[in-house]
Formats: C-alpha cells, structure tokens, sequence
C-alpha cells in the first residue's frame, strides 16, 4: 500500500463525516454544554478559562461533525467580552448540521456537456 501523500492527509482532516442524528445530538450537547458552562461561570470565569471551553468545544465539535469555515467566527466572537454571554456554540453548530443537511440532499453537480463540433 502507498502512503498518503500530504495534500490527501489534510483532506481527510477536513473531510465532514456524514451527519447522523447520534451526531447532531452529540455536536448539539457539546455546544450547549460549552454555551451553559460559560454561562454559569460569568466574569469569573473570563480570565483563562472561557477560552479553554472555547478552544475544546472547537475541537469536539469539529471531530464530530467535521470543521467548517463557521467555526472560526465563533471561536473569535466568544473572546469578546460581552458577547460571548451569547449561545454562539449552539447557534453555530446548528447553523453547520443544517448547512450539511443540505449539502447532502442536494444532487450533484453533473458534468458539463461536452460541445459538438460540425467539421
């Protein structure tokens, strides 16, 4: 067998798993766990520890159901201070099972015709 080479080693980093419900309600408890426990921290919990929460429910998330460029606008909004009181995992992670639900129900592409060419 061949190793992987690089490029194909990335790409199966970010391949999205197909999204199943045991996976959507994992990804969902995760991000409402992280949104619930930042919650009930408050400003204690602003100095370390809310980025921790925020860098491991990036990662879960993404392991379950796979990254997704709206992951990273999250991690960026829960290092504002006032708005990270806002339930972004959730909002996020239900935002990305849609987008994949979607993605999945859509046909794909089908190749161009190729032209006729009349000599």
């Amino acid at each position: 067998m061949a190793p992987m080479n690089l490029p194909e080693k990335l790409n199966s980093l970010f391949r999205a798993p197909p999204i199943t419900r045991p996976r959507m309600f994992l990804a969902l408890a995760i991000a409402v766990a992280a949104d619930g426990l930042q919650l009930l921290l408050g400003p204690l919990g602003w100095a370390f520890i809310d980025q921790a929460i925020d860098f491991v429910a990036m990662i879960l998330v993404s392991w379950v159901i796979g990254f997704h460029i709206l992951l990273l606008p999250t991690f960026i909004i829960e290092l504002v201070p006032v708005l990270e009181d806002l339930p972004a995992w959730t909002a996020c992670t239900a935002a990305v099972i849609v987008l994949r639900k979607r993605e999945r129900r859509m046909p794909p592409p089908s190749p161009p015709d190729k032209p006729v060419i009349d000599i």
